[in-house]
């Protein structure tokens, strides 16, 4: 009967957690997993130096597809964000320029209510002084009668 390694088995497994420990806890796994296939499996020097190798380059390789799929997701993040903030600035933008027209329309309001109250009150005056000029005519003695 043929003996099987374990090592030597193609197909790879890999278990995705979503916390920040999965791939520390990855890498303790397969460290444990190695140390225990040398203590219960014994080979020959020349065996044992090649299941390490073949181990760590199935672990490395393990590692540096993680690396990429990490780098991926954080670069899909950042432009994620990036297009969010710009979506905000712009709004934001939006948002300002409205309030700047308000403003100026309610101040253009305040002047043009101001000035014709002004001319209103400046009416009423001219009103005013044009009775009392009439009254004081009609009371003031003529200057034959005194």
């Amino acid at each position: 009967m043929p003996r099987r390694d374990w090592d030597d088995d193609d197909q790879i497994i890999i278990v995705e957690e979503r916390d920040s420990s999965g791939l520390s806890a990855f890498l303790l796994g397969t460290a444990l997993g190695a140390g225990l296939a040398l203590i219960f499996a014994p080979q020959s020097g020349a065996e044992t130096r090649q299941s390490i190798k073949r181990s760590a380059r199935k672990a490395g390789d393990a590692t540096k597809r993680a690396g990429e799929k990490v780098t991926d997701a954080l670069g899909q993040a950042k432009a994620d964000l990036k297009a969010d903030i710009e979506v905000r600035i712009d709004s934001a933008k939006s948002s300002i320029d409205l309030k700047k027209t308000q403003v100026s329309r309610a101040v253009d309001a305040g002047r043009e209510a101001a000035r014709a109250a002004r001319e209103e009150l400046e009416h009423r005056m001219a009103q005013q002084r044009a009775a009392d000029a009439s009254r004081t005519r009609d009371h003031e003695p003529e200057s034959g009668e005194a």
